[in-house]
């Protein structure tokens, strides 16, 4: 599984990076998204339980990932 984050959305809420900062962080230039680990084991159900959940959270669905070959996005 691999994380991705469109930098170009992003408004710099912090959501992720809050909720999930082993593997996001912010700029410190411009308050936006920084993917730290992208790589994620796809067997490990809790981290895809909390990937899930920090991408749910992103008020302008600037996260996504890779599941199963699928690309899996916030619809909002």
């Amino acid at each position: 599984m691999r994380i991705e984050a469109d930098r170009e959305v992003c408004i710099g809420s912090g959501q992720c990076a809050r909720l999930l900062p082993r593997h996001f962080e912010q700029s410190e230039d411009s308050g936006t998204v920084v993917v730290v680990d992208a790589e994620v084991n796809p067997a490990d159900a809790v981290l895809h339980a909390r990937l899930a959940e920090v991408r749910d959270s992103c008020p302008v669905a600037a996260i996504e990932f890779e599941a199963t070959g699928e690309r899996s996005r916030n619809e909002q």
